[in-house]
């Protein structure tokens, strides 16, 4: 792709290395712009920082968004897999979600080979300490090392860095996370600049080492033989798959963190910011459900070659002795060795209602946010946000519209418009009942809702393109195929219905009719058409799936399609609510701090009304009228 950008200059600063920074700094050069990615250790590019796996419920949606959109954390994941599991098999297609168990060292080597490759991004350790301004817009940002540089765009991805402080019970550290040090200087220049800020923290499990544990107490916790992995382009999991291990807390582990719950930092007063409602700390867990005599522990490996296994579903910012002794009550685990201690930490971040839709600063234009620092957990939350900021920036710097897919669209979508529409009081993840019309959003038809969208903002490559559109075209003819094709009740056909334990319809049938019975598969049909085992695995997946719920798709689509008006109404950046007709003071006071780029959005607001989005529809019919001549 050609560069955008005159020699000696850049188009867009990445501040921060992680997740979201660094899907971000890719997805930009990849789009032909020239990216520099500034980070406080370069050793620590694509670090994941507390569990070492990808995706799960909703977050594995997304990490196949980011693949269709043509982002990279699908492909480092598959470089990187040493367990693939598909969850919730037995339910239905909506919330069927993949997860893969990475191997660290790979997943943080192949982000770094990837970024160091990338034409048009330059990657450089230093540490970002302010941030100016020219005419109110963000121009350039001063390092640590006494560098300046200068962007059409600074897009801010510090993660937990900002004034970090890191909790091992009473004791208290400056940290980003534990390694690195934390960023001071940066959130004092965001603030003068009009950014505000405000406190999250969250807490991270301790790491032991796998020849202290006692595998034969612990459950095995297998994956998938064919692991199929995330992207849906690129090459296949080739990794050697490693087991899981599941064990349990017991009472004996209660009374030692009961006894202790006073020196965590969430109980003791040290830390007043709210934490993560759905991946709590162990003792709060403790504090909050004393009816509950034992918690699922996950055992699960750091990598092929790592001697560490990481405690899944153990955060805790208690002391490291108190870390050490209640590990040593549950099974499997009595003469395990702690040698990465959990921790808590609080960090700055923002409220994400002060961006755009885009995740643009209202305040400071050319100004972006992305990742934790929104609020956020998760690496897939974050990266999420990399490529939705990426795109959104890019479609700037070239003038083409907003990336703005809709809810119905992209898991993405629900998340940044949660985060910029309703906020956050504590840290947000993602979940498929987030989402309105979930039913769309299967993660095996995310290449066919968004590949076309990267393709057009050109962050899909030809490869990419060119795998995608031999499978819209295998779904297209087999979906035709399905429709057309009809089976009629004879001699030849009835023993092929009994075979299958189906009864034999009284007339004639498409082959999509009888797919449609509760027992039915696309392998099923190869007894009365055999073509159809012609086709790729994944084709007739998504073609039995959108056949076998065609009716509720359909209603889901006519109600997206309903509420389509609202989100292409948009309102102007400086509608004057004080003039609209029918609205509270509260109601105005919402709109003119939030901005809402559309009804839609608007009427997404906690406290907007029905009846406010109809004065805002019949205020913008007037404000047309009057503007034609």
């Amino acid at each position: 792709m050609t560069s955008h950008t005159t020699k000696g200059a850049f188009d867009c600063i990445v501040i921060g290395g992680g997740h979201a920074g660094s899907e971000a700094a890719a997805a930009l050069a990849r789009m032909g712009f020239a990216a520099l990615l500034l980070t406080s250790n370069v050793d620590h590019l694509g670090q994941m920082s507390c569990n070492p796996a990808i995706g799960g419920l909703a977050k594995g949606h997304m990490v196949r968004e980011i693949d269709a959109l043509g982002g990279r954390m699908g492909l480092w994941a598959d470089a990187a897999t040493i367990q693939f599991k598909m969850l919730n098999t037995s339910k239905g297609p909506a919330v069927r979600a993949p997860r893969g168990q990475m191997d660290r060292e790979l997943y943080a080597r192949a982000v770094k080979r990837d970024l160091y490759t990338t034409p048009n991004l330059t990657v450089m350790q230093d540490m970002v300490t302010g941030l100016e301004l020219e005419n109110g817009r963000a121009r350039a940002v001063t390092t640590y090392l006494g560098r300046r540089f200068e962007a059409a765009a600074v897009l801010v991805t510090a993660g937990t860095f900002l004034r970090g402080k890191l909790f091992f019970g009473e004791q208290i550290y400056a940290g980003g996370r534990l390694g690195d040090a934390a960023s001071n200087a940066l959130s004092p220049s965001l603030e003068r600049a009009g950014v505000s800020l405000r406190r999250f923290m969250t807490c991270t499990p301790p790491r032991v080492l796998a020849a202290s544990i006692d595998f034969d107490e612990l459950v095995p916790q297998p994956g998938e033989e064919s692991p199929r992995g995330f992207s849906f382009h690129g090459p296949k999991v080739a990794l050697p798959q490693r087991p899981c291990y599941m064990t349990w807390t017991n009472e004996k582990s209660h009374k030692v963190i009961s006894d202790n719950l006073l020196r965590s930092p969430m109980y003791n007063g040290a830390i007043p910011g709210p934490g993560p409602r759905y991946c709590p700390a162990i003792e709060d867990k403790i504090a909050r459900f004393p009816e509950k005599t034992s918690h699922q522990i996950f055992v699960e490996p750091e990598g092929l070659d790592n001697p560490l296994y990481y405690l899944n579903n153990l955060p805790t910012g208690l002391p490291v002795a108190v870390q050490q002794e209640f590990i040593n009550t549950m099974a499997g685990l009595k003469r395990c060795q702690i040698v990465r201690p959990g921790y808590a930490i609080e960090y700055d971040c923002i409220d994400a209602r002060s961006l755009k839709p885009t995740l643009e600063s209202q305040a400071v234009p050319g100004l972006w946010f992305a990742g934790q620092i929104n609020g956020t957990s998760g690496y897939e939350e974050a990266a999420a946000q990399g490529i939705f900021a990426a795109l959104n920036i890019a479609a700037r710097l070239s003038g083409k519209p907003p990336f703005l897919p809709g809810r119905d669209v992209s898991y993405i979508h629900v998340l940044t418009d949660d985060l910029t529409t309703k906020g956050t009081n504590e840290p947000y993840r993602m979940f498929t009942s987030r989402a309105e019309h979930r039913l769309l959003l299967r993660e095996g038809n995310a290449d066919l809702r968004l590949t076309p969208a990267g393709r057009e903002y050109g962050l899909v490559s030809d490869e990419q393109w060119a795998v995608f559109s031999r499978k819209a075209a295998a779904i297209a003819e087999l979906t035709d195929a399905l429709d057309t094709i009809t089976v009629r009740p004879d001699a030849a056909t009835r023993p092929l219905f009994e075979s299958l334990g189906e009864a034999a319809p009284s007339n004639s049938r498409t082959l999509a009719d009888i797919l449609r019975r509760p027992n039915m598969t696309a392998e099923k049909l190869a007894a009365f058409w055999p073509e159809v085992m012609r086709y790729p695995e994944e084709v007739r997946y998504e073609v039995a799936t959108a056949v076998s719920y065609r009716g509720y798709l359909d209603r889901q689509k006519d109600l997206a399609d309903r509420s389509a008006s609202l989100e292409k109404t948009l309102l102007p950046e400086t509608m004057p609510y004080h003039e609209v007709a029918g609205l509270t003071l509260e109601v105005v006071e919402k709109l003119t701090a939030l901005k809402p780029m559309t009804l839609g959005q608007a009427g997404r607001i906690p406290g907007i009304t029905p009846a406010a989005v109809a004065c805002l529809d019949i205020h913008l019919r007037k404000m047309r009228r009057t503007k034609t001549p």
